[in-house]
């Protein structure tokens, strides 16, 4: 086994490999951000025990119990991170004498928390072990040869054929085959599918980096998200299959994170106002302990950029086990939380690269937007005139956008006052409440300027 890691940036990973070449026919990396130990070279990923190297996503919750007992039977650690444990569970299942893969097995039924794992071993050049508890994991299927990857658009430069694994699953990828098992060892059957993502579609052009390639691709993808719940042309909503009837239920549920939030908030207004819908909004993670009395004549709406936010995807189960109708506003259409709704209602926004939300955000905006123009007529709130007004209103919203996006030259002189300043304060009322709160997110997000 032969590693190379780097601190920082990828950039300096790229260095590093071009100075110290590595060989071979199979590999696994990460890229990490720091949980548990500092970022540095010595907690970077993969981790080493004893012929198993290891690469992780996520939290092992009772690593520190773990480690004492490893350290213990004699195990010694040379970093920081709970997925040095992972590595050294499996090394030692391996020193007792089983079979690689039963030694992963069994390592991964001590394990408690939330987390994606890629497992290799010394002397196998045809094996690797992945296995999912929360964050995704997702297997691509090639022409003999074979990948684990995070999701479709990691995996897009090399296949558009995925299966992905279910909470608990593990799998044996082989470079011609792969089994997938349950955390008891039964082997089960996951569906295997055709992702839409393509790799242009993670490519910066000529951009400085992807935030400000993705806010300029917002007046496009405002309108492909438009176009696809309403029609321009007559002025009124597009058919939808939803598992309810606006007219029908008594109240809707949205829960969100962070910018996703913000944008439910949004939504409640709209609702409220054009639907006179009440909503109940939540961010996920206090969804589950305000225990709000759920009904199954009510909907939720489950706002995700990725489809797989940990605190909206226990809420959406929460209200699932309560016999809502789900409904997914996600701009994944592959992702857990569109696979476990009833509805997706997809935001056409294309792979959001930019850690901090830009393009998903407005477009679900316009998601919520036309469910709210639609829930309004089936209610008998507005007239199909009223509807035709409002619709109208929202085909102008990507044209604005496009002229917002002109005023580059004053935005930049406004962004050079703004970082003068260590504190900044948004106001806002109505629709504009949440908005202010979103701007004051986005400046903390990216200058760390208090707001």
């Amino acid at each position: 086994l032969a590693r190379r890691r780097a601190e920082g940036k990828l950039i300096n990973l790229e260095r590093r490999l071009k100075e110290e070449p590595l060989d071979g026919t199979i590999g696994i990396g990460h890229t990490r951000w720091a949980t548990h130990g500092v970022p540095n070279e010595t907690n970077a990923h993969p981790h080493f025990s004893d012929g198993v190297a290891i690469v992780h996503n996520g939290i092992i919750e009772n690593f520190a119990e773990l480690r004492d007992e490893l350290v213990r039977d004699g195990y010694a650690f040379s970093s920081q991170t709970d997925t040095e444990v992972v590595a050294h569970l499996v090394a030692r299942e391996l020193a007792k004498g089983l079979k690689p893969v039963e030694a992963a097995h069994q390592a991964l039924k001590r394990l408690e928390g939330a987390f994606a794992l890629a497992i290799m071993f010394k002397g196998d050049e045809d094996l690797i072990v992945g296995a999912r508890n929360g964050p995704p994991l997702a297997v691509g299927h090639g022409d003999g040869e074979m990948f684990l990857g995070s999701d479709a658009i990691a995996l897009a430069p090399f296949t558009n054929s995925i299966t992905y694994l279910e909470d608990g699953d593990w799998a044996v990828v082989r470079r011609d085959s792969v089994a997938i098992f349950d955390i008891d060892g039964r082997q089960v059957e996951r569906k295997r599918q055709q992702s839409l993502s393509t790799s242009f579609m993670v490519d910066k052009g000529n951009r400085r980096h992807f935030m400000e390639k993705e806010i300029h691709e917002q007046p496009e993808v405002i309108s492909h998200t438009l176009a696809h719940y309403v029609d321009f042309v007559s002025g009124v909503s597009k058919p939808l299959d939803l598992p309810f009837d606006f007219a029908k239920i008594g109240r809707l549920a949205i829960s969100a994170c962070g910018t996703a939030y913000l944008a439910g908030l949004i939504g409640k207004y709209w609702f409220e106002r054009y639907a006179r819908l009440p909503v109940d909004i939540d961010v996920a993670s206090e969804f589950r302990y305000r225990e709000m009395p759920l009904s199954a004549n009510d909907a939720a709406f489950f706002i995700s950029q990725s489809g797989e936010t940990a605190d909206t995807l226990a809420s959406l189960r929460y209200c699932r086990k309560a016999g809502m109708k789900i409904g997914a506003v996600v701009n994944v259409r592959e992702s857990t939380m569109a696979r476990e709704s009833d509805v997706v209602l997809p935001t056409l926004a294309g792979p959001e690269i930019g850690v901090a939300s830009t393009k998903a955000f407005t477009c679900q905006l316009s998601v919520l937007a036309s469910l709210a123009v639609r829930a309004g007529v089936a209610r008998g709130v507005i007239s199909k005139e009223q509807e035709k007004t409002l619709v109208r209103a929202l085909s102008e919203a990507p044209r604005y956008a496009n002229q917002v996006l002109k005023l580059e030259e004053q935005i930049e002189r406004i962004a050079r006052e703004l970082s003068r300043y260590k504190d900044v304060l948004y106001l806002g009322r109505d629709t504009n409440f949440p908005l202010a709160m979103e701007g004051a997110l986005k400046l903390k997000e990216i200058s760390y300027i208090h707001a």
